[in-house]
């Protein structure tokens, strides 16, 4: 997956925005309802772009552990998981993980905004 792919699968997630809050104008942030849930550099570190993926704590490490494209993050948390966009992570599951990552950020939120999402 490109970064290309990669932004267009962010931004279909339903009331995702984009927006580069941080200090560095080069880090892309992905939100959905005001909280982050992606982000990822626009300059490439090692020529490989790396995206930052929420991840329900479980599922990171087997992913970390199926895939060495799928490390931690430098907050070394479960957490979050580092994808790197071209390795042995197929495309498809880039999609299915930003739609997880996305759900994971919903989910953490009061059952009213979670109701406010579902009815949008």
């Amino acid at each position: 997956m490109n970064i290309e792919e990669f932004r267009a699968c962010c931004l279909s997630v339903k009331a995702a925005s984009e927006s580069c809050p941080f200090i560095d104008p080069n880090v892309l942030v992905f939100k959905v309802m005001g909280k982050m849930f992606a982000y990822i550099h626009l300059a490439p570190k090692g020529g490989e772009f790396r995206a930052a993926l929420k991840c329900d704590p479980t599922r990171s490490l087997d992913l970390r552990e199926r895939y060495s494209g799928v490390t931690r993050t430098r907050f070394k948390t479960l957490l979050w998981n580092s994808v790197s966009l071209d390795s042995d992570v197929p495309d498809n599951l880039i999609a299915e993980l930003v739609r997880h990552a996305a759900a994971e950020t919903i989910k953490n939120q009061p059952k009213y905004k979670q109701r406010e999402y579902s009815a949008l």
